[in-house]
This record gives structure tokens, C-alpha cells and sequence, in this order.
């Protein structure tokens, strides 16, 4: 699991991929009869964790060392699942006893006790809700078949905050607006998006800071609202933030060519020369460098790369990938070396 592989989410493959980096479904579930993880005593959590790796030890994308129990984590490796985008800053920080499922490719996961007994997710390349959808309703059934999911005729499944009730689906987009911000036109976007129902936070989610111009754009209430209806929603909202986005593109580059230019080029000279980068100032860059691909004025790297660069780039997965904590001296020394030998190969 702790290895040099990244999720084939970043691999730019999927639709709109110049903009919407990756898509993510998530389902709240809890088990009938037992209390939700904030109030559940330890035999109790442990008991969850079981049941749950039992039902997955049937299934052909099971592997034991993708079943990692909480106890068996450093902190070292939950930061690097966060940053992965496989686990939140809730289930990092969780007191009770947790576990995480990561299939091939972490296309798809699943938290045990974070603030549900299970929140099921998908993580697919691009602006792609339907397929991964229906993959992830397909563990959905799995898993309540054999757990007993707790629902309510007046409210359906119920969930530990009040805002999941429903349907308990969270779908999101990691979109990536410089344009937007360059034109200054981001906050009336994202104030459009707050007045339908969408909540917009940054690169980790709730709690998390804006960093490389990359926003989490996803649904803020489930109940009442169906699984096709809270998508049909946020893909329809989406594409018309990903239609200003480009507009906003070609925009800095006919009216302002030279000074946009002039960003991407001293971004891409920093990032294959630099000896010291810290980790928001690489993944700044790499944002900017990703404006100058997808704008075409410059024609390397891919966008797969700056993706992964994107991910490697992170305190934690960079330690991961080199197999050893460093301090952050050392970290900035090592994070430049890899950015230079990537896109030394470009």
C-alpha cells in the first residue's frame, strides 16, 4: 500500500480533465442497531471494523494489506492517506478505532468509524459521475446486505450529521481556476455556487487551505434530494464553471500573453532549477506550469505529470516515497531533486 504507486485518478484521462482534475462520490452508511462512531465504546468500534473487513475478505478486490487498522498506522502514513485523498482530516484525527479499505488503484475506498460507521468513495480522472456511481453502489449493496444498514422510512439512511440524511451522497470535483482567480472573477463564481446549494473549500476539503488555485466544489444537503439528482446537479454547475474557466484562459492569453507568458516560463525555470522548494511553493508552481500546458503555451509536461507531481509534492508522500522521515530542510532539498529529475525526462 505505502509504495511509489499513485491512483489512477490523476491520470488526466478522464472528460474535462484540463480543468476538473478528478471526481469524487462518497456514501454515509451506519449499521442498525449500534450506536454512530462518536458514541460507540471501544469493544464496539472494534466489532464494526471486524464485521466490515469479514464482508470484504469475500470480495476479488480484497488484499489484506489494503485493509490498514488504525492502530497498525503512524501518524506518518494516515498524513500521507490524507494527502492521497484516500482518507480526511475527520478520520486522521479520530479518536476511535478506525480502519481504511484502498482498492486497485484507489479508484475505490472506504473509512470505518470516521463520523459514520462506513463513508464509501470512488475517485475517478476528470468530470465523471455516472460510471463510478454505479461501481460504488454496487459495494453499497455488498456491504448492507451483509451489515444491516440503519434507515428511516420518513428521513432514509441515517447518518451522525443531520446534513447526510437522505440519500447520505457527497459527491465533489478538485477543479483547478486559475483563470478564474488571475481574472478576478472567482469570488462571483463561487458566491453562484454557495446560492445553489454547493459548498466550495480547498484542497483537502473542510478545514483545508486553497493552495495551486485548486477548489473542492461539492453538494452541501442530501435529504430530500435524490442520488440523480444532487449529480445531475453539481455536473450541470460544474460544466458551467469549467465553460468560465476557459473563457477566463483565453482571455490572459490574448490580452495578456506576454505577462501570463512571463508566469508560466518563470514558473517552469523555478521548478527545473530550483534546489530548495517547500511544498506550497511547488505545488503554486506546478498550478501555474498546468495554466501553461492547458493554454498551450507551452507543450510540456503532460498533464499526467503535473498531476502527480501535484501529490508527490506533499510533505507526507514525499517522506513515504523515499522511505524515510526527513525534516523539513531536508524535505525542501529532496522535493526539488525529484521536480527537477521528472521533468528532466519531460
Amino acid at each position: 500500500m505505502f509504495d511509489k504507486t499513485l491512483g489512477k485518478w490523476l491520470d488526466a484521462s478522464g472528460p474535462e480533465a484540463d480543468v476538473v482534475l478528478s471526481t469524487r462520490i462518497r456514501l454515509a452508511r451506519n449499521i442498525a442497531g449500534i450506536n454512530f462512531p462518536g458514541r460507540t465504546l471501544p469493544e464496539d468500534q472494534e466489532r464494526v471494523v471486524d464485521r466490515v473487513e469479514a464482508i470484504l475478505q469475500r470480495l476479488s478486490i480484497f488484499a489484506p494489506e489494503r485493509f490498514l487498522r488504525s492502530r497498525r498506522l503512524t501518524p506518518l502514513q494516515t498524513a500521507y492517506l490524507v494527502e492521497r485523498h484516500l482518507a480526511s482530516l475527520e478520520f486522521a484525527s479520530a479518536g476511535t478505532s478506525r480502519a481504511l479499505f484502498v482498492g486497485p488503484d484507489e479508484i475505490l475506498s472506504l473509512m470505518v468509524n470516521e463520523e459514520d460507521h462506513l463513508r464509501l468513495q470512488t475517485l475517478t480522472s476528470g468530470l465523471d459521475f455516472n460510471a463510478p456511481l454505479r461501481e460504488l453502489q454496487g459495494l453499497d449493496e455488498v456491504l448492507g446486505a451483509g451489515l444491516g444498514y440503519a434507515w428511516s422510512d420518513q428521513f432514509g439512511f441515517l447518518t451522525a450529521c443531520p446534513t447526510n440524511l437522505g440519500t447520505g451522497l457527497r459527491a465533489s470535483v478538485l477543479i483547478h481556476l486559475p483563470g478564474l482567480v488571475l481574472t478576478r472573477e472567482i469570488e462571483k463564481i463561487l458566491r453562484g455556487a454557495l446560492q445553489v446549494g454547493l459548498a466550495v473549500r480547498g484542497l483537502y476539503g473542510e478545514g483545508s487551505q486553497t493552495k495551486g488555485n485548486l477548489f473542492q466544489v461539492s453538494n452541501q444537503v442530501t435529504l430530500g434530494k435524490s442520488e440523480e439528482e444532487i449529480i445531475e446537479v453539481l455536473t450541470k454547475i460544474t460544466a458551467e464553471v469549467v465553460g468560465f474557466e476557459r473563457k477566463a484562459r483565453e482571455y490572459l492569453v490574448e490580452k495578456l500573453h506576454t505577462e501570463i507568458e512571463d508566469k508560466v516560463m518563470r514558473a517552469d525555470a523555478v521548478l527545473r532549477a530550483a534546489r530548495l522548494l517547500n511544498g506550497d511553493e511547488a505545488i503554486n508552481l506546478l498550478g501555474v506550469l498546468r495554466l501553461g500546458v492547458t493554454t498551450g503555451l507551452i507543450s510540456r509536461p503532460s498533464l499526467k505529470l503535473i498531476n502527480e507531481l501535484m501529490i508527490l509534492c506533499r510533505p507526507a508522500t514525499l517522506q513515504v516515497y523515499y522511505d524515510r522521515e526527513m525534516p523539513a530542510p531536508e524535505r525542501d532539498a529532496v522535493r526539488s531533486e525529484l521536480v527537477r529529475a521528472r521533468l528532466a525526462i519531460t
